[in-house]
């Protein structure tokens, strides 16, 4: 007689592979009907209450109309090719480039998906937004020289990950620079490279190499230190501070400009707005979404995902735009059709992305010696300003000489007392608002140098208290020609024993 059971097993077998299908259909179609709600980036009411106002409130900025921003043309985005250490680019590979036809790769009516928005996030994170196809920085490119001699981190292959080859026209190659992946992307010393986190190209030293080149090439000599100043003046000047610290290269040689911008170490840059003489730390943006506060000096609020696409439109251009009391950085303010931008959607996948970010695999494991350091960060109570388990507080704290407004205590988390850092990239600058965020503690052991402005290479500098001293000397930033500096400020742990200290880094290393 037949078993039942071997009967009825078709029919079970049928019915189940029926439900796999209608279940898998169903999640197909519901990844293929995603809709995401994109905000308006240009949104003005939104604009008004994204930054804080700067230490000097009457120059705080007034930034474009919506009418101007949008009526300026948005930027497609091109596919782009890796640069390469010229001594390991593949044989024919750079004449290969010529025969490439343009491509445009961003395309938003394509995306179907969440990981679809991710995924073209990543696109325009890696989207140079400038385009170089001669020039000192062009050709250095093509020489081992330039890698050489600033000492530019590569990849095991040899890739230059900072910058890409574009071709917007057939048979012309550029230079893509000023991605996001320019100051955001880290090689570790195996060759790896991590997306967000903060960058270790020399970039300020990079391009003070290559003017002191084009100044030995150039003919007339005057020329090229007057557009030196004049790029200065647009990108850092802030003529409502008498005097203006930022005015100085107007008296310098450039000679002591190209020290100045040489002395700037690998994790911090003269991002427009700071300073050659007050850089800033490069930000690490694993984890920016549970960041309240964006820029050293906390000058915009990260609140949703449309002011973090507010603040990536100001900060790739749009704040050269801004008005700043009687200043306008780029002088009468051009006609909108001259200018470029991201589209909405093309900023939604960025933010989208940049949320998406995850941490590498950390290294160094909770041991023994890290428990040890977690109970004297307990008992130090570091957590009252690095509160686990982000491992901030997310508040702003005051500097010294500025005194907090009323409004601010009102609308902000500020602490009651200042850490005593060095005070002037948050009041002596166009990103000053008189205060510097608590930064997480996640990520520090890869990440470096440290402080607001990279004072500080290690972890081991931070607590050595012999950065308190006049006669300190750290191979984080320090100034052109100032070989001791003492790293003021944020005493708090520096009367650790030296088992302790070193328990306590071993327990920071493993967030």
């Amino acid at each position: 007689m037949t078993n039942k059971r071997f009967r009825a097993a078709p029919v079970a077998c049928l019915l189940l592979v029926s439900a796999i299908i209608c279940i898998a259909t169903r999640n197909e179609a519901a990844q293929n009907t995603w809709q995401p709600v994109i905000p308006k980036t240009w949104d003005e009411n939104a604009l008004r209450s994204l930054e804080l106002p700067l230490a000097r409130r009457a120059a705080s900025p007034k930034h474009i109309s919506a009418d101007y921003y949008y009526r300026m043309p948005v930027r497609p985005i091109y596919k782009s090719y890796s640069i390469y250490y010229p001594a390991k680019e593949p044989a024919g590979y750079f004449e290969s480039l010529k025969e490439k036809a343009p491509e445009i790769i961003f395309d938003a009516t394509k995306l179907k998906s969440e990981q679809d928005w991710i995924n073209a996030g990543e696109i325009v994170f890696d989207a140079p937004v400038e385009f170089v196809s001669k020039g000192q920085l062009f050709k250095q490119l093509r020489k081992n020289a330039w890698f050489d001699q600033n000492q530019v981190p590569l990849t095991k292959d040899g890739i230059f990950p900072f910058m890409r080859y574009v071709v917007r026209e057939p048979g012309k190659i550029e230079v893509g620079i000023l991605s996001c992946a320019m100051c955001h992307s880290r090689v570790m010393p195996d060759g790896q490279v991590i997306k967000g986190a903060q960058g270790n190209f020399p970039d300020d030293r990079a391009a003070g190499f290559e003017h002191r080149i084009e100044a030995a090439e150039a003919k007339d000599k005057d020329k090229v230190l007057r557009e030196v100043r004049e790029d200065l003046r647009r990108d850092y000047a802030a003529p409502w501070l008498q005097p203006d610290p930022n005015s100085r290269p107007e008296q310098m040689s450039l000679e002591g400009i190209v020290a100045a911008m040489e002395a700037i170490v690998p994790g911090t840059c003269a991002r427009q707005g700071a300073s050659v003489f007050y850089p800033a730390r490069i930000p690490d943006l694993i984890g920016v979404k549970e960041r309240r506060f964006l820029d050293n000096t906390g000058l915009a609020q990260n609140r949703n995902v449309g002011d973090l696409m507010r603040y990536v439109a100001l900060n790739q251009g749009a704040d050269l735009l801004s008005q700043y009391g009687n200043f306008r950085p780029v002088g009468d303010l051009p006609e909108p059709e001259t200018q470029s931008r991201y589209s909405d959607e093309q900023l939604y996948a960025l933010a989208v992305f940049i949320y998406s970010l995850k941490p590498p695999p950390n290294p160094n494991k909770f041991d023994a010696q890290a428990a040890r350091g977690q109970k004297v960060f307990e008992r130090e109570r570091c957590a009252g300003c690095h509160t686990p388990p982000l491992y901030t507080s997310n508040q702003l704290a005051p500097v010294d000489g500025f005194k907090v407004p009323d409004e601010d205590r009102q609308k902000y988390d500020i602490l009651s007392v200042s850490v005593g850092s060095d005070p002037n990239l948050a009041l002596r600058t166009r990103r000053g608002t008189g205060y510097y965020k608590i930064p997480s503690l996640k990520g520090v052991w890869y990440r470096g140098p440290f402080q607001h402005n990279g004072a500080v290479a290690t972890l081991e500098d931070w607590f050595d208290p012999r950065r308190l001293r006049d006669d300190y000397s750290s191979e984080g930033f320090r100034g052109a020609g100032v070989e001791h500096h003492a790293v003021k400020g944020h005493r708090f742990g520096l009367g650790l024993s030296l088992t302790d200290r070193r328990a306590l880094i071993a327990f920071l290393k493993t967030l």
